[in-house]
């Protein structure tokens, strides 16, 4: 495994590990991608081993050109085409009715296949070179904390990948709003972009995948959501960390704090998400907290990713 800064050098490289069937990591505007070629059977097979997901799942392919839609998609229908309009590039993933292009292991064996293009500079211009459509889920083994930067893909899975590309800390932090759009509109992830926004471009939008059904985040500390004015003393003879939506009022029970947004701004909040949960996790702590954040717009998914990474027990 090797590690390049953003350069069309590393980008030239990371275009053929790709074609070749090997597996890049990359940053795109929502979180680090694990990319491989989306019409290799056997470069897929290996991002699900290198995620060790317990069973296949579909995965996301990335496009850099509109046309691609054409040979990847049966159809594209006229609310398809407004939410592209208004969305893309960036991070809406839409479910469309598939190809036959696509191998059934991108998909698996469903009918329909997982799209977007992504705003990001460095992810457009590698897939461009790639010349292929990019399946690239999440960077990090299947139930941990999404990468935001370099280092976390390198923590996390970095020797058993062939290349990542440095493009410094994702923007936006949260992973992409996954939209069914192949029947009737049905939300299938929170993501960066609200579904209040989507509401706005095609009207009413069906929510499925409730929380109990997704597979919950890995930390090594356990996480407490506090309830609304909850924060107290920590327990006796245990370190804990805070994770702030804003500065709070007295910081000094704990042992560190993490703010995510100094001004209470949810974009903020959403890009600093993961880099902050990271930083908890490594720390000398033995219990984290988590303000509860007001789930309006970017507030719900960033609600979403808290509650998996909760402790229940």
């Amino acid at each position: 495994m090797r590690v390049l800064k953003y350069s069309s050098e590393a980008i030239k490289e990371a275009a053929s590990i790709i074609k070749e069937g090997g597996l890049v990591a990359f940053p795109t505007e929502t979180v680090y991608g694990l990319g491989a070629s989306a019409l290799n059977p056997e470069a897929i097979a290996r991002v699900f081993e290198v995620k060790r997901r317990p069973h296949f799942e579909p995965l996301i392919v990335h496009i850099a050109d509109m046309m691609e839609l054409e040979r990847l998609c049966l159809r594209v229908d006229d609310r398809a085409k407004k939410l592209i309009k208004e969305f893309w590039p960036g991070p809406l993933t839409l479910v469309l009715p598939k190809s036959d292009i696509l191998p059934d292991i991108v998909t698996a064996g469903l009918r329909t296949v997982a799209i977007r293009m992504p705003s990001h500079p460095v992810a457009l211009e590698l897939i461009r070179e790639a010349g292929v459509p990019v399946a690239a889920p999440s960077a990090n083994p299947s139930g941990y904390l999404s990468p935001t930067e370099a280092s976390h893909v390198m923590e996390q899975i970095g020797p058993e990948i062939d290349l990542i590309i440095d493009g410094g800390k994702c923007p936006l932090g949260l992973e992409s709003t996954v939209l069914d759009i192949s029947e009737e509109p049905t939300l299938l992830r929170a993501g960066a972009v609200p579904i209040e926004r989507i509401k706005e471009v095609i009207g009413e939008v069906k929510i499925s995948s409730p929380l109990k059904e997704k597979r919950r985040y890995s930390l090594r500390k356990p996480l407490k959501i506090l309830k609304n004015g909850e924060a107290g003393s920590p327990p006796e003879g245990m370190k804990v960390g805070l994770l702030a939506f804003k500065p709070p009022a007295d910081s000094t029970p704990f042992e560190m704090v993490e703010v995510l947004s100094l001004s209470g701004d949810l974009r903020e909040a959403a890009a600093n998400l993961f880099s902050s949960l990271h930083r908890l996790d490594k720390a000398e702590i033995d219990l984290i907290y988590a303000e509860p954040i007001p789930e309006t717009g970017l507030g719900r998914a960033i609600m979403e990713r808290l509650r998996r990474a909760e402790d229940k027990k």
